[in-house]
């Protein structure tokens, strides 16, 4: 009869061969990703090394650099796609912009993006979608508004982006009804609105009226792209709405400036018990030298809680000569009062 340790001395062997090719495939694993990965960047710099040059050449309107590039492998179009659109993410020259797009037509690279817009495959609509977003090609803003409703999150988040390229107008209600569409990040829906700018304002007012119960979205949106127009709504939001309102459309404000009507409403906001929304108010009334005068309520919360007061210093800084002496009187002080406000009179110095 075999006792436990002649089991566990049959099993040592098959345990060790099986840890031992665990550890060889493992490595070979690492040895071939490695490997994988460095012919892939070889083959990138070459291909770069021959078609950079042909790319430069063609943007600039050299026929046969164009004849050179529409001759080449299809195997290698999609290199070339990529050193013809991806610098556009950060080059948004107009004239570079419909260079790009002339080179892509002729080498029928559109056709190739409209079959990836149609792929089984998400990536490939993403990639799709934004290259016809940075060639600012508005005759696929239509393919861009139907992608929001994709079923990848990517794909949607990408078309979102293309439209925040194309800023095409017939899209701008899809983009501002996707404020609300939390699937999205939050600065992508951000920038499609700032991608519009004051054009959005009209729309997200009417829909602030209309949908009360998204109002602090509207109001964050309103502090993109805001102007004097909005300064009303803005007034009753922070007269009398919810916490979180009253401290968005503060910030709103800060955005569009103030009137006297506005940094009364801001004035008043100082007093009340939440310091948050006091925050917001010392931060709208940067710079307000109008009536009524900022400048005694904004010195009184030097003392208040740190993000008010840090506010308040700043508010206080950028009304000039008014601001500055209320800031002198506090620096006087040995307290942490007094730190801040000697802060907010040096620091500017130091940055000049």
């Amino acid at each position: 009869m075999l006792t436990d340790v002649d089991v566990l001395a049959k099993l040592a062997l098959p345990v060790a061969r099986a840890a031992w090719w665990l550890a060889l495939s493992a490595t070979v694993a690492v040895i071939v990703e490695r490997a994988a990965v460095g012919i892939g960047q070889l083959r990138r710099r070459r291909l770069e090394a021959r078609y950079a040059p042909l790319v430069r050449r063609a943007l600039a309107e050299d026929e046969d650099a164009e004849r050179a590039l529409t001759a080449c492998p299809h195997r290698h179009r999609l290199d070339i796609a990529t050193l013809l659109i991806a610098p556009l993410t950060n080059d948004r020259e107009p004239g570079r912009i419909a260079s790009t797009r002339r080179v892509v037509e002729a080498l029928s690279l559109t056709r190739d993006a409209e079959r990836m817009l149609k792929s089984r495959r998400w990536w490939r609509r993403a990639v799709a979608l934004r290259a016809l977003g940075l060639l600012q090609d508005r005759r696929y803003t239509a393919h861009a508004v139907a992608a929001l409703d994709d079923p990848s999150a990517d794909v949607r988040a990408a078309a979102l982006d293309a439209l925040a390229d194309l800023c095409d107008p017939a899209s701008l209600p899809a983009v501002v009804v996707r404020l609300l569409d939390t699937s999205l990040h939050r600065g992508r829906r951000a920038a499609a609105v700032a991608a519009f700018g004051p054009a959005a304002e009209p729309l997200v007012l009417d829909l602030a009226e209309i949908d009360a119960g998204h109002r602090v979205c509207y109001a964050r949106a309103l502090a993109i792209c805001g102007t004097a127009a909005a300064r009303p709504a803005l007034c009753r939001w922070v007269s009398g709405g919810s916490r979180d309102l009253r401290a968005a459309a503060l910030a709103a404000l800060a955005h569009t400036g103030l009137d006297p009507r506005a940094a009364t409403v801001a004035v008043a906001a100082l007093e009340t018990p939440d310091p948050d929304i006091r925050a917001a108010a010392a931060a709208a009334l940067a710079g307000w030298t109008g009536c009524p005068d900022a400048t005694a309520p904004l010195a009184r919360h030097l003392d208040d809680h740190w993000p008010v007061a840090a506010a308040a210093a700043r508010a206080l800084h950028a009304m000039g000569p008014s601001g500055r002496e209320a800031l002198l009187a506090a620096a006087q002080r040995t307290d942490l009062t007094g730190r801040l406000a000697r802060q907010a009179l040096w620091r500017p110095q130091a940055q000049a």
